[in-house]
């Protein structure tokens, strides 16, 4: 296990961009899994197409974004320790976060094969609990990350609470898309109705 750790710091930095994707679709790949088995309990039933595409927003969108992100972020020279820990905790929480929420959930709907309205729903009814428990969870992980860890690392640390919070998003995501099909379902109800009884009118209006 200790040879495995050293290997993978190296590659860390050596390759970060290569480590620091595949660490993401890993982790997001494996976040799905957890919430389909442990909190929904699918079983058998497990949808591998919704993991697949967990993984590739992991390995394909938020890997890289993340690794310039930070790249950047290491790059900012402040006059103290305390100021660079927050000035790095409020870029990364109150400039990149309200809008990575945002695409995560727009990725999520495209990748489904749905188009811009789903996405606009589905970001309108997601994002501010979103975002409010991404601050709770990520304020402090990134206090101590920006504070504590070195710069090869802290994508890494945020990776491995992201585990766990992959697993809220991919429920969050699912329990959204679910919501919109119920409601598509309803309108569509309410609109045979509507239509029948139009229909129902014309017969009347006919017989008299």
């Amino acid at each position: 296990m200790a040879s495995l750790m050293r290997a993978y710091n190296a590659s860390l930095q050596r390759r970060p961009m290569l480590a620091q994707c595949a660490t993401a679709a890993v982790l997001f790949g494996a976040g799905d899994v957890i919430a389909q088995q442990a909190v929904e309990r699918r079983g058998r039933e497990h949808d591998f197409a919704r993991t697949a595409r967990l993984t590739f927003y992991g390995g394909a969108l938020f890997g890289p974004a993340m690794t310039k992100w930070y790249a950047l972020l290491a790059r900012l020279q402040f006059k103290s320790p305390a100021r660079a820990v927050a000035a790095r905790v409020g870029a990364d929480q109150f400039v990149l976060t309200p809008a990575a929420v945002a695409f995560f959930f727009g990725s999520m709907t495209f990748l489904e094969g749905k188009g811009v309205q789903e996405a606009q729903e589905r970001i309108s009814a997601a994002y501010t609990p979103t975002l409010l428990r991404n601050w709770g969870v990520f304020i402090p992980t990134q206090v101590i990350n920006f504070a504590l860890v070195p710069n090869h690392l802290r994508f890494v640390v945020v990776s491995v609470v992201s585990l766990f919070w992959n697993t809220y998003l991919s429920v969050a995501n699912a329990q959204t898309q679910a919501l919109a099909l119920e409601e598509g379902h309803a309108h569509a109800g309410i609109g045979a109705e509507i239509k029948e009884v139009v229909e129902d009118a014309k017969e009347a209006v006919a017989v008299e």
